[in-house]
């Protein structure tokens, strides 16, 4: 299981080559949700989002023989896009399956790392699962999961000792920090992280309408999952349900879950691009939403939210940006 001996070992290992990126607030933010907003700008991360910490966590803690065979990732793109990354700047092979209708600019980032990447058809009910077994039998590869995998957890987990020093630099003793949550790596990673170094912060999860596994989880104790396909809006953290190495984490150290509309996401991604000028995905933009249109399910006092990947189509951006 991942713990903070593994988180600080994992920072170490990234320095020189993680972005530490900045926690930024602006006023008109503040005006919108009626209280402190500040965005933690993963978006400025390598590759755009905050997969590339777990990917560079996992990859450089492998042996070196094993490491040298090349790796395996599963992703409809971010992850994809931080393994591929991680695996050429160590200079080994990697392989990436991606559904056949992940965004294009995924798909063309992906292979522009270097990596070979793989199609499946996911709505006509390929397995990724069986792909991917077979070509690690084949080739001798290491998989990283996407989320559960104690080395990409640990990885996340970097991003929460950040939160942790720039809040107190800029004199934030407690917060509400709204993670966008797909799978729970990310969310279970920060709250390891600040339970060691800023326990009077609280973590909480958020995900689009329609895909509020995390959330019916927590609510129920027990992992629940979505019955519909993994394809929507906020594609980059749409996941069947929480990882069973997250769930236990988040079970222990997260408040509920939050569920916010497809509108709300909207608005925030143009709330983030006209006030702080930072291009956000969907899936990234959850937190922020939470932030500007849940006020009233949050604690009195600053919210820290998780501007967590801006890996977004031209149209789609633009579509956004346009929509009155």
């Amino acid at each position: 299981m991942t713990d903070i001996a593994m988180i600080e070992a994992a920072a170490t290992r990234a320095a020189g080559v993680v972005r530490r990126t900045p926690l930024l607030n602006a006023p008109l933010l503040d005006a919108m949700a009626g209280r402190p907003v500040w965005l933690k700008a993963e978006v400025l991360q390598h590759t755009g989002s905050f997969k590339f910490r777990g990917a560079w966590a996992a990859i450089s803690a492998l042996d070196p023989q094993t490491r040298a065979r090349g790796v395996l990732a599963y992703s409809s793109g971010n992850h994809a896009q931080g393994v591929a990354r991680a695996a050429q700047l160590h200079g080994i092979p990697a392989t990436i399956l991606m559904p056949a209708d992940a965004p294009r600019l995924k798909i063309e980032n992906t292979r522009a790392y270097g990596a070979e990447v793989v199609l499946y058809d996911r709505a006509g009910g390929e397995d990724r699962n069986v792909i991917g077994a077979r070509l690690c039998k084949d080739r001798g590869l290491t998989l990283i999961k996407p989320f559960d995998n104690a080395q990409v957890i640990a990885g996340q987990g970097t991003c929460g000792l950040e939160i942790a020093e720039q809040a107190e630099a800029v004199g934030i003793r407690g917060a509400t920090v709204l993670t966008c949550c797909g799978g729970g790596g990310l969310t279970s990673g920060i709250a390891l992280a600040l339970e060691a170094r800023a326990p009077t912060m609280t973590v909480r999860p958020v995900e689009p309408e329609g895909f509020d596994d995390t959330a019916r989880s927590l609510a129920a104790g027990t992992i629940q999952r979505n019955t519909g396909p993994e394809a929507g809006f906020c594609d980059a953290i749409l996941t069947p349900q929480p990882g069973e190495i997250t769930f236990p984490v988040m079970q222990r150290l997260c408040g509920p879950g939050i569920v916010v509309t497809e509108d709300q996401v909207r608005a925030a991604m143009r709330a983030a691009f006209d006030r702080l000028k930072l291009v956000l995905e969907p899936g990234g933009a959850v937190a922020l939403a939470a932030a500007l249109f849940h006020g009233e399910v949050l604690d009195d006092g600053p919210v820290i939210a998780l501007a967590s990947g801006g890996n977004v189509d031209a149209d789609t951006f633009a579509s956004v940006l346009t929509a009155t």
